[in-house]
C-alpha cells in the first residue's frame, strides 16, 4: 500500500543544519522574521510562551516540540509577558557555547534547541503546502525520547557530535511531522489522513496519479457524498480535492524531469495526462516554465 505521507517526506528531503541551545532567564522576548525559513524548537528543560503571528499565544513545556514549517513572524518569551511592546532581548553567547536572554546569571528558567532545518528538495515550497501549518507536539513518548537524547547530545562535547545531533534532529523532524495526525492538527496532509475516509482517497491519488479523477469518484472510493467529500475534504486538507491531485502531479513530473526519467510525452503519461501538449500548458501554468526548460535549467544548476 502506497504511504502518502512518506512520499512527501522522500521528496522534501528534511533535514538539520543549524542548531543552538538558548536558556532564559527573568523577562525576556526574542522577535524573529524568517522569511519562510523552517523553525524548530525542542523543550529540553523549564517552559515559555510562543506566539505565532495570526495565531493563539501557546504554553511550551519540556519534552514539546515545535516546527513551523514556513516560519514567518513569530516571538519566543518568558511565561510572564514583557512590559514594553518594543523590547527585544538579543541572545548572549556563555563560554559553554550556549546563548543566554534574560538575566544573565543563576539558574535558567528555560532551556531550548531552536534552529533552522532545510527541506533539500527544489519543489519544498509546493511540498510543504501539503504540510500543517504549525506542528507542536506534546505526550509523544518515542518523541520526548528524541528530545531527551537531543538534549544529552547537545550538552557534551562527544567525538562526532554534531553528526550525531544532525540525524536525531532529521528523525525529530520526521517523527515530529508523523505525530501530528488527527482532527486538531492544523490543515494538511496528516490531518486528512487523520480521517479513515478521507485517507482511503487520499491513497488512491498517491497510488494512481494517473487515473482521471474527479471528485464524484474520489467521494466514492471514500464512501461518501460527493458535496459531504468535497467540503470535508477542503476543511482537512486546506485545499480543494483537485487542487492537491494537481499539485501531488506537479511535485511527481518535476521530480522525474530533475531526474531526467523520460520526456515529457512520457512524464506526461506518468502523472496522468493523456498528451504531452495538455501536460505542457498544466505544467507550464503551475510552474512558471514549460517543462523542458524546466527539466534543462535543473540540470544546469
Amino acid at each position: 500500500m502506497v504511504d502518502p505521507f512518506a512520499e512527501v517526506v522522500r521528496l522534501l528531503q528534511p533535514g538539520a543544519t543549524f542548531s543552538k541551545v538558548v536558556s532564559g532567564a527573568g523577562l525576556w522576548r526574542v522577535r524573529r522574521s524568517e522569511a519562510g525559513r523552517p523553525f524548530y524548537c525542542a523543550i529540553l528543560d523549564g517552559s515559555c510562551r510562543l506566539a505565532v503571528d495570526g495565531r493563539e499565544p501557546i504554553t511550551l513545556q519540556e519534552g514539546d516540540f515545535v516546527l513551523i514549517p514556513s516560519a514567518h513572524d513569530f516571538t519566543v518569551s518568558s511565561l510572564e509577558p514583557v512590559a514594553s511592546d518594543d523590547i527585544d532581548t538579543r541572545p548572549v553567547a556563555l563560554l559553554d557555547g550556549e546563548f543566554r536572554v534574560g538575566i544573565q546569571s543563576g539558574p535558567p528558567d528555560v532551556r531550548l534547541l531552536v534552529g533552522h532545518c532545510i527541506f533539500g528538495s527544489p519543489d519544498a515550497a509546493l511540498l510543504v503546502s501539503l504540510l500543517p501549518q504549525l506542528v507542536h507536539v506534546r505526550g509523544e513518548r518515542r518523541l520526548t525520547t528524541l528530545v531527551r537524547l537531543v538534549g544529552e547530545e547537545s550538552r557534551e562535547l562527544r567525538p562526532a557530535r554534531d553528526v550525531i545531533l544532525a540525524r536525531l534532529l532529521e528523525v525529530l523532524l520526521i517523527e515530529a511531522l508523523r505525530s501530528t495526525a488527527g482532527t486538531a492538527a492544523s490543515p494538511g496532509l496528516l490531518r486528512g489522513l487523520a480521517d479513515g475516509r478521507l485517507a482511503v482517497a487520499i491513497r488512491q491519488m498517491h497510488e494512481s496519479p494517473t487515473r482521471p479523477w474527479t471528485v464524484a469518484q474520489l467521494a466514492k472510493e471514500a464512501a461518501l457524498s460527493r458535496s459531504a467529500f468535497f467540503e470535508r475534504f477542503s476543511r482537512a486538507m486546506g485545499v480543494a480535492p483537485m487542487e492537491y491531485l494537481l499539485a501531488w502531479r506537479m511535485a511527481l513530473a518535476k521530480n522525474l524531469l530533475r531526474r531526467n526519467e523520460g520526456g515529457v510525452a512520457e512524464v506526461a503519461e506518468r502523472v496522468g495526462y493523456g498528451s504531452a501538449s495538455a501536460f505542457s500548458v498544466a505544467f507550464t501554468r503551475y510552474v512558471g516554465l514549460p517543462p523542458m526548460r524546466y527539466a534543462r535549467e535543473q540540470t544546469e544548476s
